[in-house]
């Protein structure tokens, strides 16, 4: 099995954290922040999200971001949020954008969600981690994290992986 990993940001990490660890195919989750280049250079929440290509594609992990956060919204707080998909090498980055395009007719404003080449990561403190699965009935979880997880669980139930099916259903 050889592994590949992508970058997400767009939401709180938390959430983003638990929507990517709910998947089949995604081996690990690192929530912290990442940077880009340029304009981007300022880190912003984000996971890196490793994975096995041959149970979950890139596109299908780009289908679920941009299905899970508001990717056409460019709401005030885009700095600490930065709608993207960290690529890890020139193909990836195309890959990315032309997801990003094809996926543009499920939306109905324009998505913001942009193909950024990654830079740098630093981890979440290790409290912080696994945040939602840790324990989610604490009140972010149920009020935030959750009706995500329910959109995910609605429009991708066939890519969760089974551990977390039962999970899901329950919310």
């Amino acid at each position: 099995m050889t592994l590949k990993k992508i970058g997400f940001g767009g939401s709180c990490h938390w959430c983003t954290e638990a929507i990517f660890r709910s998947l089949r195919g995604v081996t690990a989750v690192e929530q912290g922040w990442i940077s880009s280049d340029g304009e981007n250079a300022v880190p912003s929440e984000a996971v890196i999200v490793n994975f096995d290509p041959d149970t979950i594609s890139l596109q299908t992990l780009i289908t679920v971001h941009l299905h899970t956060h508001s990717c056409t919204s460019a709401h005030e707080m885009r700095s600490k949020y930065r709608s993207a998909v960290y690529t890890f090498d020139d193909a990836q980055a195309q890959e990315a954008v032309q997801a990003i395009q094809n996926l543009q007719k499920d939306f109905t404003d324009t998505i913001i969600t942009r193909a950024l080449p990654f830079q740098t990561f630093k981890l979440n403190e290790e409290n912080y981690l696994d945040y939602y699965y840790k324990d989610p009935s604490k009140p972010f979880c149920q009020n935030i994290v959750n009706p995500k997880l329910k959109t995910l669980l609605a429009k991708f139930a066939k890519d969760i992986a089974p551990e977390h099916l039962s999970h899901l259903v329950a919310l």
